[in-house]
């Protein structure tokens, strides 16, 4: 992913998977499309996961609580 939404929530109380359906649901409403991809911090997720059609991937260049939201490259 070259380009894409970064989305923060510091919300503790709040699953990693609503986490990251929220910020999906914002992503379509403002692109008018889904994401296939979301990176976080590693310290948030171990190995990588889908939630719902998003693939999510710990990346240790995203800070914490910030969610990179956005299309693969092919």
């Amino acid at each position: 992913m070259n380009v894409g939404m970064l989305w923060l929530d510091t919300d503790v109380k709040r699953p990693l998977d609503e986490k990251v359906l929220r910020a999906v649901e914002y992503y379509e409403q403002k692109y008018g499309r889904s994401p296939d991809l979301c990176l976080v911090n590693p310290a948030m997720l171990a190995q990588k996961k889908e939630v719902g059609r998003t693939e999510v991937r710990p990346l240790r260049t995203v800070l914490p609580h910030h969610f990179w939201l956005g299309m693969k490259v092919s």
